[in-house]
């Protein structure tokens, strides 16, 4: 009989909660954007890989540009989760000689494998294509604006340099790092994360260390 349709049916996903469809469209919607772009990415593609339609993915997110922000908005809290994970240790506690090389090691393995970790993603954060509208530039650079200004303040008590040379000193580190991590992602071979981690902290350790002033006072001097 001519007219039908003997192809399966297309495998409906099962019912879920609204914080779990939120978080697997989160997922879906990561994905997308950090292989294939802001701009050749539709809501009918996300709903299609979803397996949702497009009704439910809009009472989720109301907007393209709202599904990116929350992207994006969740690869900054993982950064600066593991960005916080570094520096703690110098913020709650008194500064000691070995301190210094401590912090900028956990600052290069922190962004390293947050690189490792995320994949395609960071570059939802350190390459994003939707920076042509100053409110969304600020939002997709807020990660790396806070955890500059973390790193610029343990920076500034383990060196005795001002804010302002902290800050330039703080981008400058993670301007180093954020380069070898996602060189090393891409790379084919070459050296494990662990390995380019360490030989990234050694190099900027060796010059961060230049900068330490000689009548610094050290807690245990």
């Amino acid at each position: 009989m001519t007219g039908t349709d003997d192809s399966p049916p297309r495998a409906r996903n099962p019912r879920m909660g609204r914080d779990e469809r939120r978080a697997q469209v989160l997922k879906i919607a990561q994905d997308l954007f950090a292989t294939e772009g802001f701009h050749h990415v539709s809501m009918d593609d996300i709903a299609d890989r979803a397996q949702v339609s497009k009704p439910v993915l809009y009472r989720h997110f109301p907007s393209k540009l709202d599904l990116y922000l929350a992207v994006v908005d969740q690869c900054g809290a993982d950064l600066l989760a593991a960005v916080e994970s570094a520096v703690e240790p110098i913020e709650q506690g008194p500064v000691r000689r070995g301190d210094g090389r401590a912090v900028v090691s956990a600052v290069v393995h922190a962004y390293i494998m947050f690189v490792e970790v995320a994949g395609e993603s960071s570059a939802l954060l350190f390459e994003s294509d939707v920076t042509h509208d100053a409110d969304v530039r600020a939002r997709v650079e807020h990660a790396s604006a806070e955890a500059s200004r973390r790193i610029a303040g343990v920076l500034g008590q383990v060196t005795g340099l001002g804010p302002d040379q902290s800050a330039t000193l703080a981008v400058s580190l993670i301007a180093m790092a954020q380069g070898a991590a996602t060189h090393r992602f891409r790379s084919t071979g070459g050296v494990d994360a662990e390995s380019t981690a360490d030989l990234v902290a050694e190099l900027a350790w060796g010059g961060v260390a230049g900068l330490i002033r000689p009548d610094f006072v050290y807690e245990d001097a």
